[in-house]
């Protein structure tokens, strides 16, 4: 398996939209982090898609080795 690029060792805050649809990046290949911009093309790499649950500021993750994919859970504190 191949191991995500780091596109920062903190989270990034982002407002979320009830609804509305997210494609966080999983590689860390995007030049608009944290979202997916298609870098991961010809990778094993796909972007995680969800859709906004409530709308709310979250905290998402750009080390790209979180166990809960999309959102920060401190995995960047021990790389």
């Amino acid at each position: 398996m191949a191991t995500p690029k780091i596109a920062d060792k903190q989270p990034i805050a982002v407002e979320l939209e009830a609804g509305k649809t997210y494609a966080w990046c999983s590689c860390g290949e995007s030049s608009n982090q944290p979202y997916c911009d298609g870098s991961h093309k010809g990778s094993e790499f796909s972007p995680v898609v969800f859709k906004a649950e409530e709308t709310k500021t979250a905290y998402m993750c750009q080390c790209k080795h979180t166990a809960n994919p999309g959102y920060c859970d401190g995995t960047h504190k021990t790389l």
